[in-house]
């Protein structure tokens, strides 16, 4: 794969994993040795190319990764005070149905039990981390979300769902501008932040990637959630909305999306990647759920492709993603728009991954050939 060009969506995922399977080591994986969501995202994208093309390989990287920090007693070195840390006990639970391996079930049993221990607001929404008390950042919700639907589901914690819901609905209740139907980056309750709205306590701006954090979450909850549960309607007339916000702020010209997203008029604003994918990602989530609003199918195309036209290869014909904003906090637009770009992050490798394994899951491999995919 690496060296040829690539035709298909799912051909651009493979490329991508390989072209970083072929650079590093699964424990290699920068940050390297470390139970951390960077990789995780990466290896969620990685999972979901497995999951649809049965290749062992994949999963044999994922499980190499795993197996580096994971003793056989299920010990493992994380963060205890963050939500981050629990986003890559997401590649715990195929594992453990696929080897029986009791220390995969151990290591879960220790993430879920972190949520625990994390403090609260008063209405009971995680705080990002310890050292951003009071805040509740878009972040959370795939980070920590995610996983607990999961644990719910293989282990039958039922009551994981509700409090999971009620994340979001405190995200929605806070965070969200009605006027253009986005979600602040954070929001903090004490209103003691330089960032915070006084009146409101949310984060300024709209930033890319936090947005593209929760259409992940909430594509993904749609997917997790049981078809009989309450919370269902109401989450996917919100991923509808949401995605309707999404499209109007899609750049006309490139298909991809601003690093603050309602701001791509101004001349130190970028067209950043990770955001873009995760954008390409949900919409085509949504119309795959079939809920998606009118002018859906047309965006999801015309993101894929700006995102296809701006990969690059290097000598050894290894996919490069450039633009990818790193590691942000929240804070004002002057924060987001001068945040380095960096090429092949993981936070952007594992987005894009995941945005062509969904297209091609949308057209098939016939349908997007006939489309120019």
């Amino acid at each position: 794969m690496i060296g040829s060009l690539p035709s298909t969506p799912m051909e651009w995922a493979q490329q991508a994993c390989d072209s970083l399977m072929d650079t590093y080591t699964a424990g290699e994986l920068p940050p390297a040795h470390r139970w951390h969501y960077h990789q995780g995202v990466f290896l969620c994208g990685m999972e979901l190319l497995w999951e649809a093309i049965r290749e062992d390989r994949y999963i044999e990287y994922i499980q190499q990764y795993v197996d580096d920090l994971v003793d056989e007693n299920g010990n493992l070195y994380f963060a205890r005070d963050e939500l981050d840390a629990v986003q890559a006990g997401l590649l715990l639970f195929n594992l453990h149905e696929r080897t029986g391996k009791q220390k995969y079930r151990i290591a879960a049993d220790k993430l879920r039990n972190l949520l625990l221990t994390l403090n609260r607001t008063s209405e009971g929404g995680y705080w990002h981390k310890d050292k951003y008390p009071n805040q509740m950042w878009l972040d959370g919700l795939y980070m920590a979300g995610v996983f607990s639907l999961k644990y719910a589901n293989a282990y039958g914690e039922a009551s994981l769902r509700e409090t999971v819901l009620h994340q979001e609905r405190l995200m929605r209740r806070h965070m969200k501008d009605e006027a253009t139907g986005l979600l602040y980056h954070a929001w903090d309750e004490s209103k003691r932040m330089p960032w915070a709205n006084p009146r409101t306590g949310c984060s300024p701006e709209f930033w890319s990637r936090s947005l593209g954090w929760y259409g992940l979450a909430v594509s993904q909850f749609l997917d997790l959630l049981p078809a009989g549960d309450p919370g269902r309607a109401e989450l996917a007339a919100e991923l509808s909305g949401f995605v309707e916000a999404l499209i109007r702020y899609q750049d006309g010209g490139s298909g991809l999306w601003y690093q603050v997203a309602d701001k791509g008029g101004q001349p130190d604003n970028w067209l950043e990647t990770s955001g873009s994918c995760l954008f390409v990602y949900t919409i085509a989530k949504a119309v795959k759920h079939g809920i998606a609003p009118p002018g859906a199918l047309a965006a999801a195309r015309k993101g894929y492709e700006g995102l296809i036209q701006v990969l690059q290869q290097d000598e050894q014909g290894r996919l490069i993603l450039p633009d990818i904003c790193i590691g942000t906090s929240a804070g004002d637009y002057e924060n987001y728009v001068t945040r380095p770009k960096v090429s092949n992050d993981l936070h952007g490798v594992g987005a894009l991954v995941m945005a062509c394994v969904e297209m091609q899951s949308l057209y098939g491999v016939a349908e997007a050939a006939d489309c120019g995919l």
